[in-house]
This record gives structure tokens, sequence and C-alpha cells, in this order.
């Protein structure tokens, strides 16, 4: 499918009624799409699925979409949304330890890094289990050492987080030393695929 193709599908997986925070709705997206607008149609489609609970199918168009369209950064926002529903997303409010007190003297890039994190495991042998979950930082492009931010965790293995609650403080470890401190904010669970319509 091209672009156009795309979007106009990804469109019909948006119920009517929904709309942005500026009263954007799919109808003004069709708009764009009769005129040819595909990066601003692209863009809107993103934002009723940022504060909508949309299908898998909705952001695997709009991925396709935007790599066809040559925007690296919404493909890579609609692949994280997509790994968000196949895996589950915890958002956390987490704070990086300084540079001087921490391994990390350069800042991070969201999607990038796959921290282990600390969320209250045990081995076998009663020492320290981590887990790993990428992450993402929310309206920020990079966070410094010492900065805080609220981030997106997608978990590799979601079985492992099924124990994670609202309020519960976890730890980031890039290897032995604790590399920032998390407070859970929110957690949703992994998502079924929701047939297209």
């Amino acid at each position: 499918m091209g672009v156009p193709e795309l979007l106009e599908s990804a469109s019909l997986l948006v119920p009517e009624d929904t709309a942005t925070e500026n009263d954007i709705t799919v109808r003004d997206i069709w708009d764009y799409l009769v005129h040819d607008e595909w990066e601003i149609a692209l863009g809107l489609l993103e934002e009723l699925g940022d504060a909508h609970s949309l299908p898998l199918a909705f952001w695997e168009q709009l991925a396709e979409a935007a790599e066809q369209l040559r925007l690296e950064r919404s493909a890579t926002w609609c692949h994280w949304r997509c790994s968000e529903i196949r895996n589950g997303v915890i958002r956390a409010d987490l704070t990086l330890r300084p540079a001087t007190e921490a391994r990390r003297t350069t800042p991070i890039g969201s999607g990038v890094l796959r921290p282990m994190w600390d969320i209250g495991h045990h081995s076998p042998t009663g020492g320290r289990a981590v887990s790993i979950a990428r992450l993402w930082i929310e309206n920020m492009t990079l966070l410094e050492p010492g900065g805080q931010a609220t981030v997106r965790l997608v978990p590799l293995t979601p079985s492992h987080w099924t124990h994670v609650q609202p309020g519960q403080q976890i730890t980031m470890h890039e290897d032995r030393t604790v590399a920032g401190t998390a407070v859970i904010l929110e957690v949703h669970r992994p998502a079924t695929a929701m047939p297209a319509r």
C-alpha cells in the first residue's frame, strides 16, 4: 500500500467521535488526505492515537506510512507504540544519578537504551534479579545525567512485570551500580491484538 491508502486505512480504525486536545477529528484528517497533506494527516493521526487507545493495526499502518515518507522520528514512535501494545507499557518518573555519582556521563536518548531494572525479583540463590525494559523519554529528546523526566518502559519479558504497581519505586542499572530511580505512575498490560475493521 502507498502512503494515502495506509493513512486512509488507519483513519478508518479511529472512532468518529474521537478528537485531539485541539478538537481535530477524523473528518478533519480526511480533508488533509484529500489535499495530499500526508505529513499533516500522519501527525494528527499520531495525536489521536496518543490520546486514545487504538489497535495495533493503526500503529502498524502509521509506521509504514512514516517510513515511506522518510519521517524517521515518526516511524520510530509508531513502532514504539506497536511494542507497547504487544508487551505493555509502564510510565514512570525517572531521576538519573548525577555523572559524579554514576558510571553514565552522557545523556540518554529515547528508544535506544535497554537498561536493567530492579523490580523486586530475587534469583534462586537469593540475590537481586533484574529485568530488562526499553526506555522512551516523554517530551524530551535527551535526558542528562542528574536529570528527571517521565519515561515509558516496554518490558522485554512482560511476565516479569505483572506485580509492578503505581507508586512502587524501582531502580535502573546499566551495570551493578544504580544509574537511576523511578517511581511507577501507570501500568498498562499487553493488549490482545484487535482485528482490523
